[in-house]
């Protein structure tokens, strides 16, 4: 997240991650395990007494005089969605969000005919966001009650329930200082491993009261920037550099030894992985004066250090069930360097990843992106911009473990542009997500019947149905 720019309002924040990868609020007393009644929390997570009235809360919509609404949260009031229920068999329920202002808007209709859903893909394992330090800066500058509200926008039931968060290893280019967690010189044994303040006293704290407001479980993944300078041929956390000597040997094995300290210290804090990646932007590391950190792989190297070094290390540890992914965020090189590295005899069962970062954090260099939330600390309000909901036509219901399926979608105009994607979801309902360009178009499920739509410009609608028993 970023911290606004003088004279040019709020700048742009995130907390988010689309990649491959939902959840409900979920009220714990500090002193149990267990949902409980409003008044007996005590937690400055409980929600305010605002929240406790029945149904969702339109938007406090804003205009910035940028062609599109955004929706104001504070404190004391915040827009929320009501709870997915699904429409009885033989009728569907449609999300839709537009340009011209609305925001998941529901509505009900029926089908005109009757559905299949035997052409199977790949599963979805979530939707998320990424914990920078500057994500974490910027949400611990506004008050408990709107970071209540910015984290159950996120992740509760009455938001768009993301369920992955990416966390760095130490510092990244969303960081406002240059560091790691081994930096004593040599300390190949790790006996001077620390995690730092942006760990215990903002990104842990921000994770665990994440976990406090979600339905589902978070799936929590690691990735690191960069290794301690002392590991790196170039002596430096930026610029061209690898790993010194090769895989097997002192460096590689501390550097491998690095991600177990890691997730030990984690897990002290009850904050268990679900995967870690071999490391962020592989290929960064290869170009001269890179002006993040970065730590230079190629798929080669990557391939040999994982099955050398960092395969056997979680394999030996406590945190063996932990997934390996590669590849992070740079989906140029696929398929390319998926082949390289997975066919290998060491290293079975690996899968590329191929997530698009999109953060807006303040950091060490300028480089401003764009992202669905906009914090004004000075206001104590943040903006959830129009790619918030657009998000949330997909995290919000397609949960962990739905499988996308194949969906006959006829258009009545050849020339117009439509693009949907369906999904079978582990309850058995489908969702289908469109964005059209103001178009009519028809949705044919066999086993279920006909949809007739219409959406306009610049929209997304997400549709849910039930299949017969």
């Amino acid at each position: 997240m970023a911290s606004p720019h003088p004279g040019r309002g709020p700048q742009v924040s995130s907390v988010w991650h689309q990649g491959p990868e939902a959840w409900r609020w979920l009220l714990l007393c500090p002193d149990r395990e267990a949902p409980c009644p409003l008044s007996s929390c005590h937690s400055p997570w409980c929600p305010p007494s605002l929240s406790s009235a029945a149904g969702g809360r339109p938007c406090d919509a804003k205009d910035f005089g940028h062609g599109s609404l955004v929706c104001a949260c504070s404190a004391t009031y915040c827009d929320t969605l009501d709870p997915l229920v699904l429409p009885a068999p033989g009728s569907y329920v449609k999300y839709e969000s537009s340009k011209a202002g609305k925001r998941l808007e529901r509505s009900e209709g029926n089908f005109h005919l009757t559905l299949d859903t035997a052409q199977r893909y790949q599963k979805v394992k979530g939707f998320g966001g990424s914990i920078t330090d500057a994500a974490a800066i910027n949400i611990q500058s506004l008050s408990k009650g709107a970071q209540n509200h910015l984290l159950r926008s996120y992740f509760s039931e009455e938001g768009i329930e993301y369920n992955l968060v990416r966390v760095p290893m130490a510092s990244t280019d969303f960081s406002i200082r240059l560091y790691t967690y081994a930096d004593a010189e040599g300390d190949f044994e790790l006996r001077h491993f620390n995690l730092t303040e942006e760990d215990t006293h903002m990104k842990i704290p921000i994770l665990q009261a994440a976990q406090a407001v979600a339905k589902r479980p978070l799936s929590l993944y690691a990735s690191p920037w960069t290794s301690p300078v002392w590991m790196k041929t170039n002596g430096a956390m930026t610029g061209r550099g690898t790993l010194k000597g090769s895989p097997g040997d002192k460096y590689h094995q501390a550097w491998a030894k690095y991600f177990i300290r890691f997730l030990d210290e984690y897990a002290k804090h009850n904050l268990t992985f679900w995967a870690v990646t071999a490391g962020n932007e592989p290929t960064a590391g290869e170009i001269i004066f890179y002006p993040f950190q970065c730590l230079g792989f190629s798929p080669e190297h990557q391939r040999d250090f994982i099955a050398q070094d960092l395969g056997p290390a979680l394999a030996n540890s406590s945190h063996r069930h932990v997934q390996l992914i590669i590849l992070d965020d740079q989906r140029v090189m696929l398929p390319y360097w998926a082949e390289v590295v997975s066919p290998h005899s060491s290293c079975p069962g690996l899968t590329a990843d191929f997530p698009a970062l999109g953060t807006g954090d303040p950091f060490l260099l300028k480089n401003y992106v764009d992202s669905p939330v906009i914090v004004d600390s000075s206001k104590d309000i943040f903006y959830k911009q129009p790619m918030f909901y657009h998000l949330g036509h997909f995290s919000k219901f397609i949960p962990e473990g739905s499988q996308r399926v194949g969906l006959a979608v006829s258009k009545k105009c050849r020339r117009c542009d439509l693009e949907h994607s369906a999904f079978l979801r582990p309850d058995g309902a489908i969702v289908l997500v469109v964005s059209p360009m103001d178009v009519s178009f028809g949705i044919s499920d066999p086993r279920v019947g006909f949809i007739e739509a219409m959406a306009p410009n610049d929209s997304i609608q997400t549709f849910l149905w039930k299949q017969p028993a």
